[in-house]
């Protein structure tokens, strides 16, 4: 296994570590894997822990709903390929959900050590439940951590999606609690000229650095 190895956690703005490693689908170099598509990169703790196989059946469940949005999905824990083998076989046996997307045997840790996954405070050993959200130009989007007792929210992940590509898509800004179909916020004005732009428009209006319309 190799990796590029920034120092500390990748930072929203930062291009995203690469890595060659093995996976339940092969050896993989990830910025090739991931190609002209977004990237949804997510740890668990531990294979046949019950709140990591919650979670992974669930984006297994839903899986279509992000290649919709051209995101392919890939799992991450320290675990061995082996382990990760007979995990996914036990989940497609007990649960009769077969994962469609690879998990990254990270045995040596040293993916997790290059995303910043490995939280001492919380295990010594152990992944934190880690999303880094990456564009198609491999640039961090978004990152959200969680602990090892409390599970994700997938609604939100695939929210976060939509927001950041509308906002890419519109050059706008997403209020809180957004969801598609709903106004977006249109961007502060930078400039007097801006200002009475803005005053003078039909957008929905709290005052001249908050307005709101449909998209």
């Amino acid at each position: 296994m190799s990796t590029d190895n920034p120092a500390g956690i990748p930072r929203i703005g930062d291009t995203a570590p690469d890595f060659t490693v093995a996976t339940t689908h092969g050896e993989i170099r990830f910025s090739e894997w991931q190609g002209d598509s977004w990237a949804i990169l997510f740890s668990h703790p531990a294979d046949f822990t019950p709140v990591c196989t919650t979670e992974l059946t669930e984006f297994a469940r839903r899986s279509e709903e992000f290649a919709e949005r051209n995101v392919k999905l890939i799992g991450l824990s320290v675990d061995s390929i082996h382990s990760h083998l007979a995990w996914t076989q036990n989940i497609k046996e007990k649960i009769g959900i077969q994962l469609p997307f690879p998990l990254i045997a990270d045995l040596d840790g040293s993916v997790a050590e290059a995303y910043g996954m490995l939280h001492p405070g919380e295990s010594a050993t152990l992944t934190v439940r880690a999303v880094f959200l990456i564009d198609p130009i491999r640039t961090v989007r978004a990152l959200v951590y969680y602990p090892l007792n409390a599970g994700r929210n997938i609604s939100e992940v695939l929210r976060l999606v939509d927001a950041l590509q509308t906002v890419d898509e519109h050059g706008v800004a997403c209020p809180v609690d957004w969801k598609p179909g709903e106004k977006v916020i249109v961007p502060p004005p930078k400039t007097e000229k801006e200002v009475l732009e803005r005053l003078n428009s039909d957008f929905e209006k709290v005052d001249f650095y908050l307005m709101k319309k449909e998209i």
